[in-house]
């Protein structure tokens, strides 16, 4: 076998095996896997490309398609586990070892192709003498981090085979690798670059080293050296760039894409968890879950399409960068899976509503042509992206298996573009460029679920005033689903249609209360129904706080729908506008909290108030409902200029907002009745009963922006913004645009 580009050859190289796993262990003896791997015993390569420059191989060079393994019987799993017992416990459990041996025993597809590849990468047998580096660049002048691509690679391989064949040779030449580095480098830098370097490679050294962790060859005192080694040199890079993003924390927050955060978070959380640091571990589990930057789970996909298609955060950028996402944001979510923490299903499966827009964006049909993909304008500080974009397009990284076996075999919901995907890089070869750990087929494929489950998830939104859109995650092993309505929620259901992909049905049913099932149909029959979804076609008063309530710090919200607000310091009450009280804010400390969520479940909507402003102040805000200043819903009385703002974005922050704007400031001094509504992708602002401002475009309906954690009256979520100095009264929050008239009526009454 050749040796690898990057790896000069040294001597003659034997050819690779072709043997099946259960062949090679019965002819195998010491050393023998030797004849399987690489060549050469010295490395040196200077760079590969940056991030600035990532592309991937195109499918059109892409392997023909292996067979998924065969469904069993098993069921859908469980919620997630609780943390493997004992070590490892990252990427792979000491339970994948055992089923992946299992599977090569029975000569089993795809595993069998999957060990070869393994196999045939010339990046896991021993006879390699590591050269490890005391400086490491990646980024700027003296780029030489290729060295370390080529070294974390055969760290990682070689305690693969090891584990999988138990060729002692394998965890020899792993814990040379991991000792000989641990060792000689004390040093990581470049530009910005570096701290890819560190979250990048750091998740795949500690991976490796957490294989090798239970090898009797790893000398504690190593194993805790190389611990220490990763906490100075790798996690010390994660944790700054996660909370200054080199710089940028303050002003230009999305100067750094998706794949920058998400590198970051790989390496915290496998450093954390070979390093026994459950605060590290936290540290990256929390910024998933909730950072500021763009990898985080609610910016990296910054709009759902119908059908759970969700909008990757890079995709405008290049599908090279974009496929990295993925890759990485899959390592996290698998390596949380194994400590029992579940971020797969994070925002209702938000990860696989990214995967499969990334999928289909790099699939093409059966003419050969790229499929067209639905796409709402992004703008970030490096411009607006209208389009997917045709860089790097069809993108073919190897990266699909993990995200395929968990969401399709191990929890039973269909991804067809994910499947497909995976079934046209099946089985997954080596990333040359050392962007991922490589080999998914043999390390995440499992038995497939049990046919027949259910359709999950289904949630329906009422857009453009008639029009009932809903969306739902269909079955594994479903070949169409059928769309029922009815009147009761345990009522006759109707059937409306069948459909196939994507997992979406637009309804016009008319003005009234409708309630929605989904079932799937397969080779067993039709499935039980999915849960029930309610949508009131017309208005329906969600919350109302009238805000007068004259004591205490609870704002009570009369519908029953327990969206009652609290008074927070320097917020009290004052004179209402026709007596009685009304809550007063005091333009420095004071505003109200509203519960998490208030608006995650319209579509079309009014929010109305009323607002006494004792003072102009630009920036401040009568509502601002997000997480953060990157993602918010807010309405400015009068922004730095010009009129009244109705604004909402998505991962973006200021750069990207949809707004609607009115030519005149909100007055001072006296009651005046604002409202907002949204009907389709049409927003108006309503002053006095009046239409004041409208325009096209607004594409973020507030169940977009997912479960809001921050929903304030009279506060920013720009901390520089000013509060609300004056007084509200009589908030109303409503499922349903209401008509200029109904606007109208409501200001007189």
């Amino acid at each position: 076998m050749s040796a690898q580009p990057d790896e000069p050859s040294t001597g003659d190289c034997l050819p690779a095996a072709t043997l099946g796993r259960r062949s090679l262990l019965q002819a195998m003896g010491a050393g023998a896997l030797a004849v399987l791997g690489g060549c050469g015993n010295s490395a040196d390569i200077n760079g590969s490309e940056s991030d600035a420059s990532l592309s991937s191989r195109s499918s059109s060079s892409l392997p023909a398609p292996t067979p998924a393994p065969a469904s069993s019987s098993s069921g859908t799993a469980p919620p997630p586990p609780a943390p493997a017992p004992a070590h490892p416990r990252l990427m792979h459990t000491e339970a994948d070892f055992t089923r992946i041996r299992t599977k090569l025993d029975a000569d089993a597809l795809p595993w069998t192709q999957a060990w070869q590849a393994l196999v045939d990468s010339g990046r896991s047998a021993p006879g390699y003498r590591p050269a490890p580096l005391a400086r490491v660049v990646r980024g700027g002048d003296g780029q030489n981090f290729g060295r370390m691509i080529t070294e974390v690679q055969r760290a990682y391989q070689s305690a693969l085979r090891w584990k999988i064949s138990g060729d002692t040779g394998c965890a020899d030449q792993s814990v040379a690798l991991l000792n000989a580095w641990s060792s000689t480098m004390t040093e990581l830098t470049g530009n910005a670059d570096r701290f890819l370097a560190a979250g990048i490679y750091g998740y795949q050294w500690a991976n490796a080293a957490e294989i090798m962790r239970g090898y009797s060859g790893w000398a504690a005192a190593d194993v805790a050296s190389f611990q220490q080694w990763l906490l100075d040199h790798f996690y010390a890079l994660n944790h700054s760039f996660l909370t200054g993003h080199n710089g940028t924390e303050t002003s230009k927050i999305t100067n750094y894409w998706a794949n920058w955060d998400l590198c970051s978070i790989a390496g915290m959380l496998a450093i954390g968890v070979f390093c026994d640091r459950q605060d590290i571990v936290d540290e990256a589990v929390t910024y998933y879950k909730t950072g500021r930057g763009m990898g985080s789970c609610m910016h990296n996909v910054v709009m759902l399409h119908p059908g759970y298609l969700g909008q990757w955060q890079e995709s405008g950028r290049d599908q090279g960068h974009a496929t990295l996402g993925i890759a990485l944001a899959a390592v996290i979510c698998e390596m949380a899976w194994n400590q029992g923490i579940d971020l797969y299903g994070l925002a209702d499966n938000r990860l696989l509503a990214g995967a499969e827009y990334v999928a289909r964006s790099n699939l093409v049909d059966a003419s050969g042509n790229l499929y067209d993909m639905p796409f709402g304008t992004y703008a970030n500080v490096h411009g607006a992206m209208t389009a997917v974009s045709p860089g790097s397009r069809p993108a073919g990284r190897p990266c699909w298996e993990g995200v395929y076996n968990h969401y399709v075999n191990r929890r039973g919901l269909s991804a067809p573009w994910v499947s497909a995907m995976a079934a046209r890089l099946r089985p997954e070869s080596e990333d040359t460029q050392g962007d991922q750990t490589s080999f998914g087929t043999l390390t995440f494929s499992r038995d497939a679920a049990a046919p027949g489950g259910s359709p999950s998830s289904l949630r329906g939104f009422l857009t453009g005033g008639d029009t009932v859109q809903l969306s739902w995650w269909g079955s594994a092993d479903a070949t169409s689903y059928n769309v029922k309505r009815a009147t009761r929620p345990s009522g006759t259901f109707k059937l409306l249609g069948t459909v196939t992909d994507p997992r979406t049905w637009a309804d016009s049913p008319g003005r009234g209360t409708w309630y929605y099932a989904v079932t799937a149909i397969g080779a067993s029959g039709e499935s039980a129904p999915s849960n029930v979804a309610r949508v009131v076609v017309g208005t329906e008063l969600r919350a109302h706080l009238a805000l007068d309530d004259g004591n205490g710090t609870r704002a009570a919200d009369s519908t029953g729908n327990a969206a009652g607000g609290t008074l927070l310091a320097g917020t009290g009450w004052g004179a209402g506008r026709q007596g009685g009280s009304a809550v007063s804010m005091d333009g420095s400390t004071g505003h109200v909290a509203l519960p998490a969520g208030a608006v995650s479940t319209l579509g079309d909507f009014t929010i109305a108030v009323w607002v006494y402003w004792n003072q102009a102040v630009a920036n401040t805000r009568i509502f601002d409902f997000g997480f953060n200043d990157v993602t918010y819903m807010s309405l400015v009385p009068a922004p730095g200029r010009g009129g009244i703002r109705f604004m909402v974005t998505t991962a973006s922050s200021w750069q990207g907002e949809q707004a609607v704007d009115t030519p005149q400031p909100l007055a001072t001094g006296r009651w005046v009745h604002v409202a907002v509504t949204l009907s389709g992708t049409v927003g108006t602002i309503y002053v006095d009963g009046t239409a004041a401002g409208s325009a096209d475009g607004i594409l973020l309906a507030p169940w977009q922006l997912g479960v809001t954690s921050e929903n304030w009256l009279g506060r920013s979520h720009y901390e520089g913004d000013p509060r609300f100095n004056g007084r509200m009264q009589d908030l109303r929050i409503y499922s349903g645009a209401l008509s200029a008239t109904e606007v109208a009526a409501l200001h007189a009454a």
